[in-house]
């Protein structure tokens, strides 16, 4: 038994952030019926590798799901909309500010035709405050939300992070609000809005940060490998520093190249077995009880030598090498796994996420899998649709039309784009 069998979405999400979410319902068993424009997701175009073929951007957010055209520019079109709002358990948009409202569905219009219904909604600042009607984008939600500010190194310009936890990010948002909103439904019998905002999103992903904020009020930020002062105000970027109580860092690792690297955490119970299997090759065999290391206190104020002392050792083994030295000693520490690392990883592979697909207009490709994993109803994970590909099949399995009805809607517009004017 799927999870979220029996649940229907209309999702006229599109891009990023709302696809994220759909497509992980979409793997626990929802009916997801991707709701397009005649010319698409945008995202079918954008970064093509294959002529003429739907893109990866589009292909690894959209798995598992129906889709239907439908021109919300016409009366008819609007008709279908109005039908299929009424057979859906949830709808979900992350249109710009006012773009569903101009089209005369409101939310309060959505719930006075289908009270039960829940929708979800991302934007970029949320539906009110003076940034309300701002338009956003991954890297200006991670500008605007402190992850940035926090992240490179200090003295350096601030960096947004490989993880899309801006528009990625919010769909898991979404995805949890909208669960649970449908959870309370099947309570109470009323749907509800749900709406959460990418600069929302990533704050709550930076909460640790906001927690070393509070704690500048009060005093330094010990574990830092920066200088910190109580009082100063905004938390400093810090490179690779761990963020925790305990001291972590990346790690050079031989033959030296850009992802050469083993991030490291120094518990304070494992200093004394990590000083004496590393202190000997090091020509310091009384590391475990020098005084600028022995308690965890010595080593944050000395932790960039103890970092170089670590990363002398690390210079004669590769970052496979030296994760096998450290975890016998219970040294929490892994490899920075490039892309490649992670798309031939036995672990990976084995766990399910970097799954083979295959695509009529594409071929064979690769997609992240599902990252949760529930014992009952494993996903199975199938392709992204071709545009309006089950536009029929919607139209006669979920709404219940005939061939008469079809013909006549297809006729007056509501599945096309309107005819180009002559010039």
């Amino acid at each position: 038994m799927e999870a979220l069998k029996g649940v229907r979405i209309l999702d006229m999400s599109h891009v990023q952030a709302g696809p994220t979410c759909s497509q992980l319902l979409a793997w626990m068993g929802a009916d997801v019926i991707k709701f397009e424009n005649p010319q698409g997701d945008a995202t079918r175009a954008q970064l093509r590798d294959v002529p003429n073929a739907d893109s990866l951007y589009f292909t690894m957010l959209n798995c598992n799901k129906r889709s239907i055209t439908v021109n919300m520019k016409t009366t008819e079109g609007k008709q279908v909309f109005v039908d299929l709002l009424r057979k859906c358990d949830i709808i979900m948009e992350n249109f710009g500010p006012g773009v569903l409202d101009r089209l005369g569905f409101t939310w309060e219009k959505i719930h006075q035709i289908n009270p039960r219904v829940v929708m979800g909604s991302i934007k970029g600042f949320g539906s009110s405050g003076p940034y309300a009607d701002f338009k956003a984008y991954e890297n200006v939600a991670q500008a605007m939300g402190g992850s940035m500010s926090t992240t490179g190194v200090p003295e350096g310009p601030p960096f947004v992070t490989g993880a899309q936890i801006g528009d990625t990010g919010t769909g898991l948002h979404l995805a949890i609000g909208l669960l649970a909103a449908l959870h309370q439904r099947d309570r109470t019998g009323k749907g509800q809005y749900v709406e959460v905002a990418m600069m929302d999103g990533v704050m709550n992903l930076c909460r640790v940060k906001f927690r070393d904020h509070q704690r500048l009020t009060r005093q330094s930020l010990s574990e830092y490998s920066v200088p910190t002062q109580q009082g100063m105000g905004a938390v400093p970027r810090a490179g690779n520093d761990s963020g925790g109580g305990q001291l972590g860092n990346a790690i050079h690792c031989k033959p030296h190249g850009p992802n050469d690297w083993l991030y490291v955490v120094v518990q304070e119970a494992v200093w004394e077995g990590l000083a004496n299997r590393i202190g000997p090759d090091l020509g310091m065999p009384g590391l475990a009880t020098d005084p600028r290391f022995a308690k965890i206190g010595d080593r944050r104020k000395n932790q960039n030598e103890m970092w170089a002392l670590i990363t002398k050792f690390a210079a004669q083994h590769t970052k496979r090498e030296l994760m096998t030295i450290l975890n016998p000693l219970d040294v929490p520490c892994g490899p920075i796994m490039s892309t490649e690392d992670l798309a031939t990883d036995e672990h990976v592979r084995g766990r399910q996420m970097w799954v083979e697909l295959d695509h009529p207009e594409r071929g064979k490709w690769y997609n992240v899998g599902m990252p949760i994993k529930l014992s009952d109803s494993p996903p199975e994970i199938k392709r992204s649709p071709l545009l309006g590909e089950h536009t029929q099949e919607v139209l006669k399995e979920v709404l219940g039309y005939d061939d008469t009805k079809i013909a006549a809607l297809k006729q007056a517009g509501a599945f096309s784009a309107p005819p180009k004017k002559a010039a």
